[in-house]
């Protein structure tokens, strides 16, 4: 990898951990939108109000130095003017047809385009034209502007409902799903970020040259050897035996995520741990995306398979004591010290040294580190709900 290419890599790795330092139980949402841009390619958050979707999409595109950034909030109402460029009434005046492009997603490199399923009916046609060619075709007819767009973040509370929403719904190749903070100690700590100071912390920067030069020309040079060619075949047919089909196109475009994956490692070739990147990409509903999830990870290493089978063990425990909502604390302490905590015990120890030989062998430990938080996450639940344990000594618990 070339000096240039690498130092741009060493800062979206600080910038990811800047981000997830920030953003709690971020991480692998942080690392993928990060991906995508590289990729040059669009990405949606899907998720409930209220879970730092825009704050984390505005924080990001913000690190990118001298990008034209647009943000806009649609609403079934949104105009194609107001999205592409008003019309010049100066112009107008003196029997010109004009609009004014600056500003607008017509000159933007980086947009961040919220509640994205709700755009209108008159702009449909333009805003999947800007993110399928990035092209704009003006309203005087004129000819078609190319627009600088190099990746799009979108943001829904919901899944698209109508046909129109679901033509810009295939066009989004990366799909993350965001949810509430799941660890009662993380939830203390955002509570108490509210009353404290904000901490003065590091803000790296990369400039837009320097991205462009990624995304154009130092990612597609990374080399796909055959043995991932194979795996993303195989891949593919284990995913058409459970009835899950992709499209040609979008197996075709998730190549280029294997490749910015592996750039933004630092590394000049694509290796199998970059396959887990299409967990965000194979499933239409989010009811397919644990079952791709494991499929993917089945080709990725087997400290993510065991992993996710702890993980389907922690949820069970999770399960139960929502079942035992309503029980004395006495019943909630006896059930969590004679089984909940062994078993959460167990499953640390499980983790840790999936983590440990997964580190030392070279493998991605990302799998195994979400489950970790989510053990955490199960435990500190136990430790408060059953036992009384007060929220802000979880972590000291812990």
């Amino acid at each position: 990898m070339a000096m240039g290419a690498t130092d741009t890599a060493e800062r979206l790795r600080a910038i990811t951990r800047e981000l997830s330092d920030r953003f709690y139980e971020r991480d692998d949402v942080i690392r993928t939108l990060t991906v995508a841009m590289l990729a040059g390619q669009h990405a949606l958050l899907l998720g409930p109000p209220g879970t730092a979707k825009s704050e984390l999409a505005r924080e990001l595109t913000g690190r990118v130095e001298q990008a034209n950034y647009w943000e806009i909030l649609l609403s079934k109402f949104t105009a194609p003017t107001r999205m592409f460029g008003p019309i010049d009434v100066g112009a107008l005046s003196r029997g010109e047809y004009r609009q004014i492009f600056d500003g607008r997603a017509t000159t933007a490199h980086i947009a961040f385009i919220d509640e994205i399923f709700k755009c209108s009916t008159a702009a449909l046609n333009e805003t999947l034209g800007l993110l399928n060619e990035r092209v704009y075709h003006p309203e005087n007819g004129g000819e078609p502007i190319h627009c600088p767009l190099i990746s799009a973040i979108t943001a829904s509370n919901e899944l698209p409902s109508g046909e129109d929403s679901a033509a810009i719904y295939d066009r989004l190749l990366v799909r993350i799903e965001v949810g509430y903070l799941a660890d009662p100690s993380n939830f203390a700590g955002l509570v108490r970020s509210a009353v404290a100071a904000p901490a003065v912390t590091a803000r790296t920067t990369v400039r837009l040259g320097e991205l462009q030069q990624a995304v154009n020309e130092a990612v597609p040079a990374v080399a796909v050897p055959d043995t991932i060619v194979d795996a993303v075949c195989t891949l593919r047919a284990a995913l058409r035996r459970k009835e899950l089909i992709a499209s040609d196109r979008r197996w075709r475009q998730s190549v280029r995520l294997l490749q910015a994956s592996a750039f933004l490692d630092g590394r000049d070739t694509v290796e199998r741990n970059d396959l887990s990147v299409l967990t965000h990409v194979l499933w239409d509903s989010p009811a397919e995306r644990p079952t791709v999830e494991r499929e993917v990870l089945h080709l990725v290493n087997p400290d993510a398979r065991e992993a996710l089978d702890l993980a389907d063990a922690i949820e069970e425990l999770e399960a139960e004591l929502d079942a035992k909502a309503g029980q004395s604390r006495e019943a909630l302490g006896d059930w969590a010290i004679r089984e909940a905590i062994t078993k959460l015990n167990m499953a640390a120890k499980k983790l840790e040294k999936l983590r440990s030989e997964a580190g030392s062998d070279g493998r991605s430990t990302s799998t195994v580190e979400r489950v970790i938080i989510l053990r955490r996450a199960v435990h500190a639940r136990v430790l408060t709900e059953a036992l009384g344990v007060d929220a802000s000594l979880v972590q000291a618990q812990l």
